[in-house]
């Protein structure tokens, strides 16, 4: 959607289907569809399939710790699968084209893990949900899109439908937060308001304080910084050992501080006026 210039008018479209959200819509629909089926052979398929799958405090603190993923792709009505996926994609397509697939989907299940960890906190806390409760739903993972959306693209103006009107993004995602904070403090009911909190709050974890490349990426470069750092530490310790093996034999051979030869007859190249270059370093 975009407004054209010089008319105060907006064009709509469709947001791009990126690889990674028609991945993750294809296989919650088709787990959907999946349990549906498996409910017309056995009668209480759906309870079997939550009570290994979806997310109960009690049962992940003693190990399973599967269910803190593995509960976002389940999803008790049409309704419910459809909203979230439509959620998914209307807003998470804008993320993983600008982040790149891998990225997006680190942040996407950051989120869906917050959200789990959240929620086991507040059921063993005694606030709002108890320990055997049952939590299912991409939700938690939707929310969090929801909230990095409005953070990085605050200012889009979005269409509520089916309401024939525009509100920015940061807007939107603030009345959604408020009202699901309001509905979460009415008590129990058959909506994980915690979840969604829980994920949008380590969605602006993630967008405020994570590496500008991803959590995977900043790692990755903080290990090969520090890798890189020891293989120099190691070569000026050894070229330290050398020389003083070299004066016991009245032999003379230097080092730079890098670790790396330099013949004492050999004159340092000259540098420009105000120019500082050291050495090439491997």
């Amino acid at each position: 959607m975009r407004r054209t210039s010089g008319y105060n008018a907006v064009s709509l479209a469709f947001p791009p289907f990126p690889p990674i959200i028609k991945w993750l819509v294809g296989i919650n629909v088709a787990i959907y569809l999946l349990s549906r089926a498996g409910q017309l052979g056995i009668a209480d398929f759906m309870a079997i399939r939550n009570y290994w799958f979806g997310l109960i405090p009690v049962l992940v603190v003693h190990g399973r710790i599967w269910q803190l993923v593995t509960y976002s792709f389940l999803h008790t009505g049409l309704w419910h699968v459809l909203f979230n996926m439509l959620m998914l994609w209307m807003f998470g397509a804008e993320l993983e084209t600008g982040w790149g697939g891998r990225r997006f989907l680190e942040f996407y299940f950051f989120c869906v893990v917050g959200a789990a960890l959240v929620t086991i906190a507040f059921a063993y806390i005694g606030f709002l949900l108890a320990p055997q409760t049952i939590t299912v739903g991409a939700s938690g993972g939707v929310f969090g899109i929801l909230l990095a959306f409005g953070m990085i693209y605050g200012d889009r103006e979005v269409f509520l439908f089916p309401l024939p009107f525009r509100i920015r993004a940061k807007y939107m995602v603030g009345i959604l937060i408020f009202i699901t904070l309001a509905l979460a403090l009415q008590g129990p009911s058959g909506t994980a308001n915690i979840a969604h909190l829980g994920g949008a709050f380590f969605g602006f974890l993630y967008v405020k304080f994570m590496p500008r490349y991803g959590v995977v990426d900043g790692a990755s470069e903080r290990y090969f910084g520090l890798r890189n750092a020891y293989y120099r530490w190691k070569r000026r310790r050894a070229s330290r050992k050398f020389e003083v093996y070299m004066r016991k034999h009245d032999r003379k051979k230097y080092f730079d501080e890098y670790g790396n030869f330099r013949d004492p007859g050999e004159q340092p190249p000259e540098k420009g006026n105000g120019e500082h270059r050291g050495p090439w370093v491997n």
